[in-house]
């Protein structure tokens, strides 16, 4: 069969024959991934030689880290233990200077409330949460109506405060400044307390930032406690 007959067959199973037709270009199509993968080929053979050896250079690298932290390793561990110290020391140091600073505030609405300048309520307001967390309790206010007057001499409403603690009562008064005349009013308060709740508190605990000598020593001799770190 000559060549232009051949062509001529082939056109024409092209054109007629749907299946002769889809195996052909099955077969150009793979052709040409071929041929792309014989052009490509050397290309993606030098990317794996070039990712090949970048691996082994990384290798190299930390092998070489390794190394060293096995020569150094107790150095390096030191260093750690150090700066662990360093953090530690740093944050005890902050916590002083927070609490100085946070104490000698109090101190200064102490001094607010003796001249007049803060509320002593909003002074006890202050305290209440050192007082709670210092002491590890729960304070509620306790109110009472004097009308004989037992607390201050004359009718009126006692406030103090109170809590429970491991089935124990305590009274706490928060004040400035404790003067006698502090100490004295705060024992009445005690006595009206337990003449109303039919029970004696526990512990009466004054707190503080100043106190005078002489409600030191009274506050001993009634069974007051003092506290004035604050």
């Amino acid at each position: 069969m000559e060549l232009a007959q051949l062509k001529a067959a082939l056109l024409k199973l092209l054109k007629e024959d749907e299946e002769f037709r889809y195996a052909v270009a099955g077969l150009i199509g793979m052709e040409e991934v071929l041929r792309r993968l014989d052009r490509h080929g050397g290309e993606l053979v030098r990317l794996r030689e070039d990712m090949n050896m970048g691996f082994q250079r990384y290798d190299k690298l930390f092998a070489e880290v390794f190394k060293q932290f096995e020569k150094h390793g107790e150095l390096f561990a030191e260093l750690l233990r150090r700066l662990d110290r360093h953090w530690e020391e740093s944050a005890r140091f902050r916590a002083g200077v927070e609490s100085a600073l946070d104490r000698f505030q109090r101190h200064l609405d102490a001094l607010g409330v003796m001249c007049g300048l803060v509320s002593e309520e909003a002074f006890r307001e202050g305290l209440r949460g050192i007082v709670e967390k210092v002491f590890g309790f729960k304070l509620e206010k306790w109110e009472a109506y004097d009308k004989e007057g037992k607390v201050f001499g004359y009718e009126t409403v006692v406030e103090v405060d109170v809590a429970v603690k491991d089935g124990r009562v305590i009274l706490v008064e928060m004040t400035p400044r404790a003067r006698m005349s502090d100490v004295a009013v705060f024992k009445r308060k005690a006595e009206l307390y337990a003449e109303r709740e039919g029970r004696r508190p526990d512990r009466l605990i004054i707190v503080t930032p100043y106190v005078d000598e002489k409600a030191v020593k009274l506050a001993a001799r009634l069974g007051i406690e003092l506290y004035t770190e604050v």
